[in-house]
């Protein structure tokens, strides 16, 4: 997208990122942003598979803003089994293992206990495309409506490692896999519900698709889930 920015930072981060994981596992397939993911390939999706962004936030790397994260996922057969989200800026490093939870800097981090919509912190992004943020503009108008408020934070991976954390009550945008393979993953260890507005579409596993993704905390999730599902696209 024309409107997409790179830096250099990103080539130099994906590529060491990259250099580890193909010298530790050389075997492995790794699907990054900045490395012109084939996403048609399922074998690939579905053996032995880093998921990589990065600099999840370039924007905001760009123009000196912290909310900035680098996000590696490692999934066999469409599952992600491990994922790390560091926020270099605020020295916060999200971990899970399946099965074992989610932590922050190696504590234990839960979902929020939030049960009404009305008191709901939602957090969204908004797509590069100028022409698609106007489809947009119905599903801000009902989280404004229903729910306590809304943060567009510009980091997506940031965003749901916050619900599973408790900053965030919820979060719902269509991102891509090397967005929310890790934090998803993490949130969903953390006990926050994972799915979708609509029906996972094509080839790409459940837990590397990311077309109107939803993530919150249980007590809102499906209440969430009915009042956006209108403007699934």
């Amino acid at each position: 997208d024309g409107n997409e920015l790179l830096t250099s930072a990103d080539l130099q981060a994906d590529e060491l990122i990259r250099g580890e994981i193909e010298k530790a596992f050389p075997e492995h397939s790794i699907l990054s942003e900045e490395s012109s993911p084939d996403l048609s390939d399922p074998e690939a999706l579905n053996g032995p598979l880093w998921i990589v962004d990065p600099i999840d936030g370039t924007v905001n790397y760009a123009y000196n803003m912290h909310q900035v994260a680098v996000s590696i996922a490692y999934a066999e057969g469409g599952r992600v089994q491990a994922g790390v989200v560091c926020c270099p800026f605020f020295d916060e490093t999200f971990t899970a293992l399946r099965g074992k939870g989610a932590r922050l800097n190696g504590q234990p981090i839960r979902a929020s206990e939030c049960g009404q919509l009305a008191r709901a912190l939602i957090g969204t992004g908004f797509p590069y495309a100028a022409d698609a943020r106007v489809a947009l503009l119905e599903r801000l108008r009902l989280v404004l409506g229903h729910c306590r408020d809304i943060r567009r934070v510009g980091s997506a991976a940031s965003d749901l490692c916050w619900v599973a954390m408790g900053r965030l009550d919820g979060f719902c945008e269509a991102i891509k896999p090397w967005d929310m393979a890790a934090a998803a993953f993490i949130a969903r260890e953390a006990g926050a519900r994972v799915g979708h507005l609509g029906p996972v579409e094509g080839d790409l596993p459940e837990e590397l698709y990311g077309k109107d993704l939803v993530v919150a905390a249980p007590g809102i999730y499906e209440a969430l889930v009915a009042l956006l599902a209108p403007t699934a696209s």
